[in-house]
């Protein structure tokens, strides 16, 4: 489990880059850098970090289903995942 207040932290940016998602699309449509410049830092989608839905870790990320690989594993073998079984050859 992640630190709640990196979690907050993470949530915190999220809300801002949705905030600003517009109007940095705008600046740079119209190539205003220096606008661009003066937004705050945490705008920046580079600055969103890809963690887990349930757990909130940083590292073995699953895209398609928004979780850690760990989580995955877990959910995967009880079943709770459809479509997804162990394999075996």
């Amino acid at each position: 489990m992640a630190k709640k207040s990196i979690e907050a932290r993470q949530r915190k940016r999220e809300r801002m880059v949705a905030q600003y998602a517009a109007k940095r699309a705008e600046l740079k449509a119209a190539g205003d850098y220096a606008a661009l410049d003066k937004l705050p830092k945490n705008a920046s989608p580079v600055r969103l970090h890809n963690r887990c839905a349930l757990t909130g870790r940083p590292r073995g990320y699953v895209g398609y289903f928004g979780i850690s690989r760990i989580m995955f594993r877990d959910m995967a073998l009880a079943g709770k995942i459809p479509g997804v079984k162990k394999a075996s050859w």
